[in-house]
């Protein structure tokens, strides 16, 4: 299936690197509690950091998020596992494809949903988990937003995981108060 393609600048990239690394920052201390020498989430997040900063697109980045996935496999805890998953979401945001598909809204939403999802499971109070979802809004620069108003309604899931995923998407779907 062919998916027409969306305008989509590396200033928009980065803009949208350095929000969702912020925003799997939230959950890295989740991670860290239960993994504090595996270095593979948080080397995903500062290379995504780096990207966003103006360095280029590198292996280094699909290198990290790779480790960081592998890290969330190893995890026997929810809670690190989804901590883990969320820079995986942040690294894979530097390859947005400018394809105007569902799939593609993933990697705009999925850092803070997987830091929400990982804040929740440590407390055990989805209030925490709605916490992140609100601090994710708050400061996501108005260009996250028009970026995300170019792709259709993205495939969210089931269970809580994709509550928080449509309730992010919902939110950053309306227009900026600021």
């Amino acid at each position: 299936m062919s998916h027409p393609t969306i305008p989509l600048s590396l200033d928009e990239l980065r803009e949208l690197s350095l929000w969702t690394a912020d925003c799997a920052e939230q959950a890295l201390p989740v991670f860290e509690a239960v993994a504090p020498d595996d270095r593979r989430p948080r080397d995903a997040i500062e290379a995504v950091r780096e990207f966003g900063a103006g360095g280029n697109r590198t292996k280094a980045i699909r290198t990290g998020a790779f480790g960081a996935l592998k890290a969330a496999g190893e995890m026997v805890d929810p809670a690190a596992e989804a901590a883990a998953r969320a820079a995986v979401g942040a690294a894979g945001s530097a390859y947005l494809h400018p394809f105007a598909a569902a799939t593609q809204v993933k990697h705009i939403v999925a850092a803070a949903q997987y830091a929400a999802y990982a804040l929740e499971l440590v407390s055990g109070e989805q209030a925490d988990g709605d916490a992140v979802i609100r601090w994710a809004i708050e400061r996501v620069p108005v260009t996250v937003r028009e970026v995300l108003a170019r792709y259709p309604d993205g495939s969210a899931g089931r269970g809580r995981l994709g509550e928080l995923h449509r309730r992010l998407e919902s939110a950053l779907r309306q227009p900026s108060t600021s």
